[in-house]
């Protein structure tokens, strides 16, 4: 499984214009994986374009958050 640090170092995105918005507005699940994104982690955003992409797998120093599957 691939780890975000295997995909090389930080490439921050950056906002152009508008709102500041609230730290959770920063993500979306990933609609073919269901693993947030971080859409500031330009490596996230490229990875989950990716057609038949798997998750990425979660390191406790990275900034991939883990959150439960919904039912």
């Amino acid at each position: 499984m691939t780890k975000l640090s295997d995909l090389g170092p930080p490439i921050p995105g950056e906002r152009h214009g508008g709102r500041d918005i609230p730290e959770h507005e920063h993500f979306y699940a990933c609609p073919s994986c269901g693993q947030k994104v971080d859409q500031r982690d330009l490596r996230q955003v490229f990875w989950h374009e990716v057609v038949g992409h798997e998750p990425l797998e979660p390191e406790p120093e990275a900034k991939v958050i883990e959150f439960p599957r919904r039912k």
